[in-house]
């Protein structure tokens, strides 16, 4: 199978911040603000999870809990030596443009058991993490990166998330074709060519599509395409060479759909991102922590 996480890894670039390595004695909320979520290592518990609903859970072996932005949430290491964890916080880019995001769900949590191959990564991580050696600050985010997409990884080959591009990049047969179009969206998609890239008929594709993935394949395209054209004029791309690499014959067509989808002009849209731009790397999240 094509590789299924790339294209959207390309589009929306992946990068972690890590704050935090080693005990947590008592009790840290992690807010929502800043627009980034949140990745939790945990090699040590027992460890108190208060999830964005308000459950409660209690993770006793070593696990990854990977939260998506907007997901406030406690941690809870209790007295004594507490947890031993690493935290960081995770830009997958902008929430709204990122259909990976909308389908993950408040609290992805995986056992480092069930994650083969991961050894040798999470236990470079809590080396450099609770070392001080030149260059390590870089070393433990791109190490957090790479835990990131093995969850991903893991969440796609076992079927860990129901809805969404998740769920539709976990069916084989839907996997080609949103595969296809992440990859080029400028080319001319129709019904015909993406059920004919599943290998299904234009009424089975449609409505298998719609079922796993929530959307009928033109709104998600036309969805896809507006998120990447707002990544492309995020660069400074012109508005004629957006409307030519997502697939519209004119920069007029292409206008009117971002109008209506966006509720502005592309150019009125990017010169209102320039104004407010963040930050180039994720921001530390605000922790409000106290021992029990």
């Amino acid at each position: 199978m094509n590789d299924r996480l790339s294209a959207l890894l390309q589009r929306f670039e992946l990068r972690a911040r890590v704050f935090h390595s080693g005990a947590l004695c008592g009790m840290a909320k992690f807010d929502p603000g800043a627009g980034v979520g949140h990745l939790h290592l945990l090699r040590r518990g027992p460890l108190r999870v208060t999830t964005p609903s308000g459950q409660r859970s209690t993770v006793r072996e070593p696990s990854v809990l990977l939260f998506p932005p907007g997901g406030a949430h406690r941690l809870d290491g209790g007295k004594g030596a507490g947890a031993d964890l690493v935290c960081a916080s995770v830009d997958f880019g902008s929430g709204e443009e990122n259909p990976l995001l909308r389908s993950l769900p408040p609290l992805l949590c995986v056992p480092l058991a069930q994650l083969p191959g991961l050894d040798l990564a999470q236990q470079l991580l809590f080396s450099e993490a609770q070392g001080g050696r030149c260059g390590h600050h870089a070393v433990v985010d791109r190490l957090t990166e790479v835990l990131v997409i093995q969850l991903l990884r893991h969440a796609l080959a076992h079927h860990l998330v129901d809805g969404g591009v998740m769920a539709g990049l976990s069916d084989p047969r839907l996997a080609k074709t949103l595969s296809a179009v992440h990859a080029d969206p400028g080319q001319t998609w129709n019904l015909d060519s993406m059920a004919a890239v599943a290998g299904m008929s234009r009424a089975r594709f449609a409505a298998h599509f719609k079922r796993t993935v929530g959307a009928p394949p033109g709104e998600y395209l036309a969805g896809w395409r507006m998120g990447v054209a707002r990544q492309l004029l995020r660069k400074g791309l012109a508005v004629k060479q957006v409307a030519a690499e997502i697939g519209y014959a004119s920069p007029g067509a292409f206008g009117r759909v971002f109008l209506q989808r966006v509720g502005a002009t592309p150019t009125q849209w990017q010169r209102s991102d320039v104004a407010d731009r963040e930050p180039d790397r994720p921001a530390t999240p605000h922790i409000q922590e106290k021992t029990s």
